[in-house]
This record gives structure tokens, C-alpha cells and sequence, in this order.
């Protein structure tokens, strides 16, 4: 068997060995970075295998941004080990985040790796911290609602792909209008827009909109991306862009498309 051959066969058998490596990604948002605010994602290795992580952090306009004193993008965690790191944000910003891929090298075996982080902001003599737990990007994110009692909160929107996104915004007094059209004696409502916007989102950029503007009960935000992540934020101190997320929050999402 000529040397070719062999090495076309053994090419042909490493192929579905690596075909069966999979990575399993989660994103950590709302990262607050400043003079009086940082954030530290904890990574934590549960199992007793080693493994191989990949943490590509983003600041708010969606630059790529490197680990503070650590020279790449992959992480080897050992059985039960446990490490902490900040992004190197150099601008002031409430919106920075993270990507964590889990590599599993086999279908076998299942992800081991517990992710999360925490933001700190100085408030005059007080240390206060909040949670990022991991959030799961979807196909075209939506919300809409009364947000009479939420008018302090504000949606964070990140395009975690390469692809640039939309987001279409619309303030309301909560009046519903309809436009007749021939041969349909009714048509469904629409809401009346006082206030409407359309925001171009750069590829993994942020966006931070307020719930409410000029008194309007009704709120509703539509993207369009592959891969978007939507949280809902409540403000905790006016002075500091500290913000903890309001879980009570769901938001609507088209399905993904079934594969081919």
C-alpha cells in the first residue's frame, strides 16, 4: 500500500472522531467595567476529566477583548479546579460580555463546566455586588407589554453573532389603530406608535433601551438576528451603572430552523 493511500485512510478514520467534538457556548452579560465598577467571570470544572474552554470577551460596540494577563482565548481547567478573570475593558461601560464555549470531545460525555460572574460597584463607602448568570442567545427575540410598572427598567439587546442585527422599537400611549382594506371588513389592530425607532446593532454589539419614554404604558422591542440575547434590567443606584437582571421578564423568540 503506497504512502498516500495510507495517509488518505487514516485522514478517513479521524473523521468522525472529530465529527463527534462538540461545544456547548453560554453568554455572560451586562459586565460593568470603570473607576468604580468590575466584573470577574468564575469559571469552575465539576468534573474529573480536564477540559478546554474558549472565553472570547466583547466591549459594548463589540470589539474583541482580551483577558487580563492572559495571553489567549483558551482556558485548560483541571478536574475540580476553579479560576476567576476580568476582561480588559478599557472604556466605561455597563455592557461588556462574554462567551464561553465548553469543548466535550466526545458525545458521550456530557459539559462539566459551571459558569457564571459577578459585577462590583463602589457606592461611597458600600462594596455592592450583583449576579451574571449565563444567558442563551435565540433567533429573533421579542417583547411587548404594559411597562407602567416597570419604568425604571431598561433591555439590554447583544448580538452575539458576526452578522449585524436590527432592533425595531415602539413607544405607545396603548391606542390601537386599523387600516380597512377591500374585500376585508376587518383587520386585525395594530398599535399606534408615538414614539418608533429602528437601531442597527454591529456584529456582537450591545444596545441598552429604556422601557419607557415621554410617559408611554406600552412597550415593544422586535429584533432580527440569529442570535440574540435579551435581558431585562433594573437599576440599582442612579449615581453607578449597576444593574441586576429581572428574571420575572420572558420574552417571545421565533424557533430555529429545523436542520438540513
Amino acid at each position: 500500500m503506497s504512502r498516500g493511500l495510507r495517509l488518505l485512510l487514516c485522514s478517513l478514520w479521524l473523521l468522525p472522531v472529530f465529527a463527534q467534538e462538540r461545544m456547548v457556548e453560554s453568554v455572560l452579560p451586562a459586565l460593568a467595567y470603570g473607576p468604580k465598577c468590575s466584573s470577574t467571570i468564575a469559571l469552575r470544572n465539576l468534573g474529573e476529566r480536564p477540559v478546554t474552554l474558549e472565553v472570547e470577551g466583547h466591549g459594548s460596540g463589540g470589539a474583541l477583548v482580551p483577558l487580563v494577563e492572559h495571553p489567549s482565548l483558551t482556558i485548560r481547567l483541571n478536574p475540580a479546579e476553579r479560576v476567576g478573570y476580568k476582561l480588559q475593558v478599557e472604556e466605561d461601560t455597563a455592557s461588556a460580555w462574554a462567551k464561553v464555549r465548553e469543548i466535550v470531545p466526545s458525545p458521550r460525555l456530557t459539559p462539566v463546566v459551571a459558569v457564571s460572574a459577578t459585577t462590583e460597584c463602589v457606592l461611597g463607602d458600600q462594596l455592592r455586588s450583583t449576579a451574571r448568570e449565563p444567558a442563551y442567545p435565540v433567533r429573533n427575540p421579542w417583547f411587548s407589554g404594559n411597562v407602567s410598572e416597570l419604568p425604571s427598567e431598561e433591555v439590554l439587546v447583544i448580538n452575539t453573532t458576526e452578522h449585524a442585527a436590527k432592533a425595531w422599537l415602539c413607544y405607545s400611549a396603548g391606542n390601537l389603530y386599523s387600516v380597512p382594506s377591500e374585500g376585508r371588513p376587518t383587520t386585525p389592530l395594530a398599535r399606534l406608535c408615538s414614539i418608533e425607532d429602528t437601531i442597527q446593532i454591529p456584529p456582537f454589539g450591545t444596545r441598552q433601551f429604556p422601557v419607557e419614554r415621554e410617559h408611554n404604558a406600552y412597550f415593544s422591542l422586535k429584533t432580527e438576528g440569529s442570535g440574540i440575547v435579551l435581558q431585562m434590567l433594573r437599576p440599582l443606584d442612579g449615581t453607578v451603572r449597576l444593574y441586576t437582571v429581572d428574571s420575572t421578564i420572558s420574552f417571545g423568540h421565533d424557533e430555529s430552523p429545523e436542520p438540513r
